[in-house]
């Protein structure tokens, strides 16, 4: 049936990022950038990271710790127009 013929997609590795937060930043000042440096990014603390699979973003979360690991608890899930 159907869902026989997607056992083999669920074996498929996908790209899975969560951002922080993005900047934009002129090539000037990358350039002259050094260690030490804060590079201020669109959030502010305590606001949701973005989780993004193959590029297109999928939810937000909450940054968490796991063993000593970075986690995202997922607290919504993106609803795709179109």
């Amino acid at each position: 049936g159907p869902a026989g013929s997607l056992s083999a997609v669920n074996e498929v590795p996908v790209r899975v990022q969560a951002v922080l937060g993005r900047a934009r930043v002129p090539v000037g000042e990358l350039i002259r950038m050094k260690s030490g440096m804060v590079l201020e990014l669109d959030r502010r603390v305590g606001e949701p990271v973005d989780v993004y699979v193959n590029n297109r973003r999928v939810a937000r979360g909450e940054v968490m710790l796991v063993d000593h690991a970075l986690g995202v608890t997922l607290t919504e899930i993106v609803r795709q127009e179109g």
